[in-house]
């Protein structure tokens, strides 16, 4: 698995769709129509020599059976869409501090690593040691008090607090979420 890097992640690039360059997206912003807007361009994160641009221009967005498909200037055909599957479309740098004061629940995995996970009465149950990005859905990675390390999804439902200024993450864990075996 990989982890995000510290640039804010816009979205995760799917399947292609169609004969034109289009692609799935899973968003990982509130403000798709903002980000992902005809002529901007977005930063990528891919594999090592998977041939990926560095960036990429948003040349169309339209959402499709409540799918959204974006199109790159970069990318005419669906031969080139297939080898964006798994790339991430960042906001780096500058750019990445906007999204965050724009986008209240966007996170960088530099802000949250290190935050103490809590209970929402306040019982300390470990920290955030990482955020991995998945395919179904991004997981906080905890590592509790005897050391062994925990996923948490990411989901406001488990996850319904987080105060980066005061250090912390409230997590509303079913039982049995950090009952791994050792």
């Amino acid at each position: 698995m990989s982890r995000v890097s510290e640039s804010t992640v816009v979205a995760r690039i799917g399947k292609p769709h169609g004969l034109h360059g289009e692609v799935t997206v899973r968003l990982h912003t509130d403000q798709p129509e903002r980000r992902l807007a005809v002529g901007a361009v977005l930063d990528t994160e891919a594999d090592a020599g998977s041939g990926v641009p560095r960036t990429l221009t948003v040349r169309s967005t339209r959402v499709h059976r409540g799918i959204w498909l974006v199109a790159f200037e970069e990318v005419p055909d669906r031969t080139g869409a297939e080898g964006l599957r798994g790339t991430r479309l960042v906001l780096t740098g500058d750019a990445a501090g906007i999204a965050d004061e724009a986008d209240e629940d966007t996170f960088t995995e530099a802000e949250l690593v290190g935050l103490a996970a809590v209970s929402p009465a306040g019982e300390e149950l470990g920290e955030v040691v990482g955020l991995v990005l998945g395919a179904a859905q991004d997981r906080l990675v905890v590592r509790l008090a005897d050391g062994r390390e925990g996923e948490v999804p990411f989901v406001a439902t488990l996850v319904p607090e987080v105060d980066v200024a005061g250090g912390r993450v409230v997590l509303e864990v079913p039982g049995g979420l950090f009952d791994l075996e050792g």
